[in-house]
């Protein structure tokens, strides 16, 4: 009997990537040759509603003129000067609140109007949304993602940046922000805020990450 791959392969097991080279042939897996009837055309129609253009065009040329030049920082800037936003917001982790200091600093110089939302505003205890003490270790109040997200609604925000914010309630904030969304700063307190790191170090010092842990 043959055997089966248990894999079901994709974008990310894919050598070629002939859907940007243009170079090559693609892979029998590949998802641009295997969309469904009507599925391409679904996507590219979204491009006509609401602001989607606009974003996706504004995009294209920060990406262009800012290739290997602008660092992330000015990129979210020119980006936000060519949609027309003024007023940016800052959803931060307590623990980056001198990063996001920094960030508001930079922004402010540069013409913005910021506001910015700390993780523990509201200063609740965890167990208020039924979070198991033993939490309290690693520190007493909750994030409170949804309530970063809420403040900076009611403050007409135009663009929220993330900077830090917990793997989780990052989606949460993502979920309840009626702004646009881009992150800055993807926690990683191991690493110093670098998780890219364990991808390039995956064959050496990280190496441990291949082999699965036991299940709890």
């Amino acid at each position: 009997m043959e055997k089966q791959d248990p894999v079901c392969r994709s974008c990310i097991d894919c050598g070629v990537i002939n859907c940007s080279t243009q170079k090559h042939q693609y892979p029998e897996f590949c998802l641009t040759t295997s969309l469904e009837e009507g599925e391409l055309e679904e996507a590219l129609a979204l491009y006509d509603e609401d602001r989607n253009r606009e974003i996706m065009l504004t995009a294209a040329q920060v990406e262009f003129e800012g290739y290997c030049k602008l660092t992330r920082v000015e990129e979210i800037m020119d980006f936000a000067r060519r949609m027309g936003f003024r007023k940016l917001g800052i959803a931060t982790c307590v623990g980056l609140i001198r990063e996001s200091r920094a960030l508001a600093r930079i922004l402010r110089a540069h013409g913005f109007a910021v506001f910015g939302v700390a993780c523990k505003a509201g200063a609740m205890d965890k167990t208020a949304v039924g979070i198991d003490p033993a939490c309290h270790a690693v520190g007493k109040n909750m994030c409170n993602p949804i309530l970063q997200a809420k403040r900076l609604n009611r403050e007409g925000t135009e663009l929220n940046i993330v900077v830090g914010l917990c793997v989780g309630h990052d989606s949460l904030f993502y979920r309840y922000s009626d702004a646009l969304v881009t992150t800055l700063v993807a926690k990683d307190r191991v690493t110093g805020h670098n998780p890219a790191a364990v991808l390039y170090q995956l064959d050496s010092y990280y190496k441990r990450l291949l082999t699965p842990s036991d299940p709890a």
